[in-house]
């Protein structure tokens, strides 16, 4: 079930550049970018969302917000809105952009996959869902929506040629609509080369066309799964403080039509600080076909083996910089089916067991290596050169993947099975600080 809310907005006049004050989500933000995007402008969001760690930290943020608020740094919108949000990437010259992402930031309502039709697929941290709940309870606030898409079935592309019947209208073609003939609230090039246009859908026919189309559907969640974790643990605690329903009762969300804007899913890597290559390797040994890379070999030509073996089967690159003296690739490929069979968790799919995460969590990480997951064991980077970067003169290894499909998150989702955390980097993801949502009577 959507709902419309009054989104809060940077007010163009009070900041140096809306691009200035916006950020990409909080769990893909490193500590140089972080120092960038707080350099820009005084009121970027990452103030908001990445305020530090604990309780103090949380209500810091809160009231930050609450003076950019009283302030007229940010504004709220006068009346209840569904917005359109759109990224693209154009090549110069080129009259179309190479590629687009368009969908629907509204209120989405909460609860279990069945009741509420929202399918996680990734399993999450404790400590990072109790983080992101402290901060939403102590600003009443989403600050970032989560980003689900959902298939819509056959809906096309906006032609131009039109309807004035919102009610005859797909979810997908309204949404393209207001894009081709209404101008925008916002129009923005990020440092990244990502234009991002949003605008505002008020009128309550096309909120009841967009909303029954949607009505039925399931949505998968393709990023934001500590975030939704927070909604729903957040609404649990209003409940069992008796408060019965309220705004805990819904939560921000970007919902994109995959039919018709296909994301795109990256893979995301480890870095294991207390594991040297060396001994990575040679335990790896036990169960998986281990290939020294010369020593010239750099990342991209590293990267081109680990794809090759990886339309193979299973295989995964590991980094290391164990004397200072530059990253050395090793490529581990064809894992002991056997070893394979006997590290998985009795109840799991057989579809569950081949994939390439599931591969990495029970066997590499917990049978070969004797890692437990944690933060502090298993650090997650969302960009390969990061995590190569992040072993140089370290002694740590860095474990780099393959993605996994589409459809093979989509099949674990529909089966009602997780991956392990931090297994899929879908994209592109929302930009935080377009619209906000808050708590209270006026929305």
């Amino acid at each position: 079930m959507l709902a419309p809310f009054r989104g809060i907005r940077y007010a163009r006049d009070r900041v140096s550049g809306i691009a200035n004050v916006t950020s990409p989500p909080y769990d893909v933000i490193s500590g140089g970018i972080l120092e960038h995007l707080r350099a820009a402008d005084p009121h970027n969001v990452v103030r908001l969302i990445l305020p530090g760690v604990g309780a103090e930290a949380s209500q810091a943020a809160a009231s930050l917000m609450r003076q950019w608020l009283s302030s007229g740094v940010l504004i709220r919108d006068r009346i209840p809105a569904l917005y359109v949000y759109e990224q693209s990437v154009s090549q110069a010259g080129d009259a179309a952009p190479s590629w687009r992402q368009r969908g629907i930031i509204s209120l989405v309502r909460l609860g279990s996959p069945e009741s509420a039709g929202i399918l996680p697929h990734e399993n999450v941290m404790p400590g990072l869902v109790a983080d992101r709940r402290e901060l939403m309870a102590a600003t009443q606030a989403n600050l970032e929506p989560i980003f689900l898409i959902y298939d819509g079935e056959g809906t096309k592309a906006y032609d131009g040629a039109g309807t004035d019947a919102a009610e005859e209208s797909t979810a997908t073609e309204l949404v393209d609509r207001v894009a081709a003939e209404r101008a925008p609230l916002v129009s923005i090039t990020t440092e990244d080369g990502v234009t991002h246009r949003l605008w505002r859908i008020s009128e309550p026919a096309e909120h009841a066309a967009i909303a029954a189309d949607l009505a039925g559907r399931r949505a998968l969640i393709a990023d934001g799964h500590h975030r939704y974790a927070a909604y729903l643990d957040l609404q649990a605690e209003m409940r069992a403080a008796g408060l019965g329903d309220g705004p805990w009762d819904y939560g921000l969300a970007f919902l994109v039509d995959s039919g018709s804007y296909p994301p795109r899913v990256g893979a995301i890597h480890r870095v294991l600080p207390g594991l040297r290559p060396e001994r990575a390797a040679e335990l790896a040994k036990a169960a998986f076909a281990v290939q020294d890379l010369p020593a010239e070999a750099g990342l991209d030509e590293a990267l081109g083996q680990l794809a090759a073996a990886g339309a193979e089967g299973t295989a995964f690159l590991l980094a290391g910089d164990p004397v200072g003296g530059g990253t050395r690739f090793r490529l581990l490929s064809h894992p002991d089916p056997v070893q394979v069979a006997a590290s998985m968790p009795a109840d799991a799919s057989a579809p569950w067991r081949c994939l390439d995460a599931s591969v990495l969590q029970q066997l590499l990480i917990g049978r070969l290596w004797d890692i437990t997951d944690s933060e502090q064991a298993v650090l997650i980077n969302h960009d390969a050169a990061d995590a190569v970067r992040a072993t140089s003169g370290t002694g740590a290894t860095a474990v780099i993947s393959n993605p996994l499909s589409f459809d093979a998150v989509i099949q674990t989702a529909a089966h009602g099975e997780r991956v392990p955390r931090k297994s899929t980097s879908f994209g592109p993801k929302p930009r935080t600080g377009l619209v906000l949502r808050t708590f209270g009577p006026s929305d």
